[in-house]
């Protein structure tokens, strides 16, 4: 099969003719290319929800809030848990890798789980649950042998925490700093210690749930920006994060940052109620809220995420990476990400104001 149109790369954007199957094949350039834009599919690695459901409810609840995320450009998902009591938790978790062994039919591929709770500070748990649990060893055992997990954030304050990211890291799972009081030198050891294990080093929406940048006191989002090797996430609805905030953290970290949408249940349904982890969520002119004024997670798709950054001056190959490129990168996909010869043929069409068209999974169109 074959595709033509402007290919955003990473460096450019292109007029050509895609050829591919279940992978990409030959990119020729065209100077007759149509004025539409194709990107490499999404990878939302933190979306809890969507569509009405929720990853907590079950494999049902899974395939539904996927499909809702494809439509939207996501061609690759981790459904993400929340602090609950451990028995829902592994229910969860146990879920997410029944839809990773058999396949969403018509979705989007399910690379595994994000394990965002329990394992956070009780004294910052954002719109999290009052369940937060140290990372002993049986629980992260336990967590592990699941086979799923592939990013789990956790408090490296918290009792077993350093032993607790040493033994994630060696298992693959990407360790991603969050929901956390540590201070700068706190971060700065945690990310040393996952990397001297060989793991990778991360950070749960930048900026939210951690100690905030301050001139004597640099805290934990100095230590993951000046990392050469740790990635961070951002929930860049323009609600968490400032464009200016935006803009300064990406200067600084460029490729290991990377947009997630945090998206919650109530995403894609307007204003209203809405429910998190058994909490009520109150949901106004885009903003998911607490009772208690806490933003509770988002509403965000990645195709908004797209236009969020190019509306705040960056140029569609950054906006790709960002929802694409970057995230491959962090996970270790390394056949996806790209639009180049030998990767899967996940792409997303869009038209010129940057609204979705079509969405290819493996060479299949399915939307």
């Amino acid at each position: 099969m074959n595709i033509s149109g402007q290919l955003v790369l990473e460096d450019r954007i292109i007029g050509a003719s895609m050829s591919f199957d279940g992978m990409i094949g030959d990119i020729t350039p065209s100077a007759n290319a149509p004025e539409r834009y194709i990107l490499p599919g999404f990878i939302d690695g933190h979306v809890h929800g969507g569509d009405g459901a929720d990853t907590m409810d079950g494999v049902d609840a899974i395939h539904r809030l996927s499909r809702f995320h494809l439509a939207h450009g996501t061609t690759t998902i981790l459904p993400t848990t929340i602090t609950r009591p451990w028995a829902d938790v592994m229910d969860a978790l146990n879920a997410v890798a029944e839809v990773w062994r058999n396949v969403i039919p018509d979705g989007p591929l399910v690379h595994g789980a994000h394990l965002e709770g329990p394992f956070v500070s009780p004294h910052r748990l954002g719109a999290q649950p009052p369940f937060a649990i140290a990372p002993d060893p049986v629980h992260v055992g336990e967590a592990i042998a699941t086979g799923v997990v592939r990013v789990v954030t956790l408090a490296p304050e918290l009792e077993h925490a350093q032993t607790a990211m040493e033994t994630f890291a060696r298992a693959g799972v990407r360790v991603s700093l969050g929901h956390t009081v540590t201070d700068y030198e706190g971060a700065e050891r945690a990310i040393c210690r996952i990397c001297a294990a060989g793991g990778v080093a991360g950070a749960t929406h930048l900026f939210n749930a951690m100690a905030p940048i301050e001139s004597r006191r640099p805290g934990p989002v100095t230590a993951l920006m000046c990392s050469d090797e740790a990635y961070a996430e951002m929930i860049f609805d323009t609600h968490h994060v400032h464009p200016a905030t935006f803009r300064l953290a990406h200067r600084v970290m460029g490729s290991r940052l990377l947009f997630v949408t945090d998206a919650m249940r109530g995403t894609g349904g307007g204003d209203g109620i809405s429910q998190l982890g058994g909490q009520t969520v109150h949901i106004r002119d885009g903003v998911a809220r607490l009772d208690n004024g806490a933003l509770a997670g988002s509403v965000l798709t990645l195709d908004v995420a797209v236009r969020n950054a190019v509306a705040a001056g960056k140029s569609l190959s950054d906006a790709a990476a960002l929802v694409s490129t970057n995230a491959a990168r962090y996970l270790g996909l390394e056949d996806r990400g790209r639009l180049a010869s030998g990767c899967r043929a996940d792409f997303v069409v869009m038209n010129s104001a940057l609204q979705i068209e079509e969405v290819w999974v493996g060479g299949r169109r399915l939307r």
